[in-house]
């Protein structure tokens, strides 16, 4: 059985101002430290005050918490009230947004993308030809706005084909999809493991996320484009830099979904683990994150520890997004999101809100201009079901 925490000043603190509000105060402990697959987390409630937290473990290697990054807040705010920006969706995966502040959103077993104001208003804006359900996690799914949109109209997309997953290029005019033109084909697909997040990074280059398709040995494969982070330009070829001068920017990955940066420019990654493990990596190129000689923390020469792990049932991280000095990730089978603090050197100790509320999170992403979280959850399991999944809102204060 493990230790009751300590309580932190910072949660005291937070507690306190909760009861002064006469918010109800529960606690939900999930335990455990990072080099043994425990991260400990303090679970918080939407309309409860914060809970004590326990100090994190360790990984190998690594040095105690630093000082929190800065921010907007110092790193001090944290998830409260959320409300539903739109519902009636079926399985939405990928969101990016438009210079506008609206957002691009794809449903994975439609195949289409609509444009979702602030508002709540949605509009359908096309269907994305070429594409295939997998039957289990493959079809539509990331989207990437270009960064030069308002002059090219160019939107990217990773979807499941007949024989493989691909990264393509439409062009969307705020009208109309068009121009279906594929980047990257030969990315191999599978029911499962396919992978699927992009996000254009702080240099201007797109990446994307791939499954090992479930064949573990593709992720050791430096050769082979599964189970990998690709680091590609807007044409689809391997961007200035990238470390074995093919897509590849890092390897050993089981299914990765979830990619941001920080306000240090540091790239993070959430990744799904098998039977152990979920991982959160702090990714730099051409490093090997283990797959699948480790599933999490390891002691094998080679390999690069995630800088935090959950078991497999109290997370299995999607998407994940930075804000405030802290990154978001979005668990499906623990049906949270978990708020990681960053530091200079690393991350400090996880903490749980939402546990159980709105069921499996899917997409996480900071509203531009705001202190707030879009989050899209994943509770419709395929296509003829009915549309029961939301686009909530989250505040961070």
């Amino acid at each position: 059985m493990a230790r009751a925490p300590r309580t932190s000043r910072q949660t005291r603190r937070r507690t306190m101002l909760a009861l002064t509000a006469t918010t109800a105060l529960t606690a939900g402990l999930l335990t455990a430290t990072a080099a043994t697959g425990t991260a400990a987390s303090a679970t918080h409630r939407s309309t409860t005050s914060h809970s004590a937290t326990a100090p994190s473990g360790q990984l190998p290697g690594q040095s105690g918490p630093a000082a929190a990054l800065s921010g907007g807040h110092h790193g001090n705010s944290v998830p409260s009230a959320v409300r539903s920006v739109s519902d009636g969706w079926a399985l939405p995966w990928g969101l990016s947004w438009l210079p506008n502040g609206s957002a691009l959103i794809t449903e994975r077993e439609s195949f289409k993308v609509f444009q979702l104001t602030r508002a709540g208003k949605r509009t359908e804006v096309g269907t994305v030809p070429n594409v295939v359900t997998t039957n289990g996690e493959g079809g539509l799914m990331g989207v990437a706005v270009s960064p030069n949109w308002r002059r090219d109209h160019h939107i990217f997309l990773m979807h499941s084909a007949e024989n493989e997953n691909r990264i393509v290029r439409m062009t969307y005019d705020g009208t109309t999809l068009s121009d279906y033109k594929v980047l990257v084909s030969g990315i191999k697909k599978h029911r499962f493991h396919n992978g699927g997040r992009l996000q254009f990074g702080p240099d201007g280059f797109l990446y994307a996320t791939t499954g090992d398709a479930f064949d573990s040995a593709n992720a050791q494969n430096k050769e082979s484009l599964n189970g990998k982070i690709l680091r590609l330009t807007r044409d689809g070829k391997p961007a200035p830099g990238n470390p074995f001068g093919t897509l590849v920017y890092s390897y050993g990955h089981r299914n990765p979904q979830g990619l941001t940066w920080d306000n240090k420019g540091r790239l993070w990654e959430a990744e799904f683990g098998n039977n152990a493990f979920d991982e959160l990596n702090l990714i730099k190129p051409g490093q090997n994150y283990g797959w699948p000689v480790c599933e999490g923390a390891c002691t094998t020469p080679g390999m690069t520890n995630p800088e935090q792990q959950w078991k497999t049932s109290d997370a299995s991280p999607s998407g994940l997004a930075y804000a405030d000095g802290a990154v978001y990730l979005g668990a499906q089978r623990g049906q949270r999101l978990y708020r990681v603090p960053l530091t200079s050197t690393g991350t400090g100790t996880p903490e749980s809100y939402y546990a159980g509320e709105y069921g499996r999170l899917r997409t996480v992403e900071k509203v531009p201009g705001t202190n707030s979280l879009w989050l899209t959850t994943s509770n419709v399991f395929g296509a003829g079901q009915p549309s029961v999944d939301k686009v909530l809102q989250g505040d961070l204060r």
